[in-house]
């Protein structure tokens, strides 16, 4: 009987200074004990601590979505606003120095003060238009990359800065559309113009190839030639059963109306 009140009581007093807690998939947990991190962290599972004398923290170690509000400085001094995201994750082995370094609320400690450095040095390099045309992915790669650069060594991997929204100043909105407009009817302009050079080719080598037939056929019509092809012409008219009248300078032939001829009239009638 004593044996079975020993066991219950370490039972209870086992229930009383221990305490558990489960780590999820996408985080790690690290446990503090007296106020000192540990250098080992925590996989998922169901892991158990001393309550009067530890804690677990837990971090995620998944990709975070940072979104921040801001103005970006241009080249040209102008002020733009944006809405920007900033992916990151922490890398698991080095959940327990980040929190011993820095500390759980290391997303305004160190990661909101290099972006803000780093989106000011990068984007003071680029006029106001780069960041609303084709150069917005080299800001963003830029933004990044020198970020990278400064937290190296802290555990904190910047996957991605994306610029969500850019919001220009109204003139300057209007002068790169304006700018727009003016390019599309340059445009539209250059395709007529091409159009019209095309035309005017074409009947260029149509006016051409005719010009060349007529110079050939021109070249090919000899006197002999005519007067053969006249000789040809009487003969068929000759052979015709219908009545004609035929004048001729023995060259050329000619075919005239029987019935505007007089009858006076020389010639010869087959």
């Amino acid at each position: 009987m004593k044996n079975v009140l020993y066991v219950a009581m370490c039972l209870m007093l086992s229930s009383l200074t221990l305490s558990c807690t489960v780590v999820k998939q996408g985080e790690v947990g690290v446990k503090r004990t007296f106020g000192k991190y540990a250098d080992r962290p925590y996989m998922e599972g169901l892991r158990s601590f001393n309550p009067f004398t530890s804690t677990i923290v837990k971090v995620p170690v998944q990709t975070e979505n940072m979104e921040v509000s801001l103005n970006l400085p241009s080249k040209e001094g102008l002020n733009i606003g944006a809405i920007i995201s900033i992916l990151y994750n922490i890398q698991p082995t080095k959940a327990p120095d980040l929190l011993r370094n820095i500390g759980r609320n290391y997303e305004d400690n160190v990661i909101l003060p290099v972006f803000r450095s780093a989106v000011a040095d990068v984007t003071s390099r680029y006029f106001a238009k780069d960041m609303h045309t084709g150069q917005r992915a080299t800001i963003e790669v830029a933004i990044r990359d020198q970020m990278m650069e400064l937290l190296d060594g802290k555990g904190i991997i910047i996957e991605a800065v994306l610029i969500k929204s850019i919001q220009l100043p109204q003139n300057l909105s209007r002068a790169i559309e304006e700018k727009l407009e003016a390019e599309q009817r340059a445009l539209r302009m250059e395709f007529v113009l091409q159009e019209a050079r095309q035309e005017a080719e074409r009947r260029r080598i149509e006016a051409e190839g005719v010009r060349d037939a007529q110079k050939i056929i021109a070249e090919g019509l000899s006197a002999q030639v005519l007067q053969f092809k006249s000789i040809e012409a009487f003969l068929k008219l000759a052979e015709s059963p219908n009545t004609k009248v035929i004048i001729t300078d023995g060259d050329m032939p000619m075919l005239m109306d029987p019935q505007g001829v007089e009858p006076k009239q020389s010639g010869i009638r087959n």
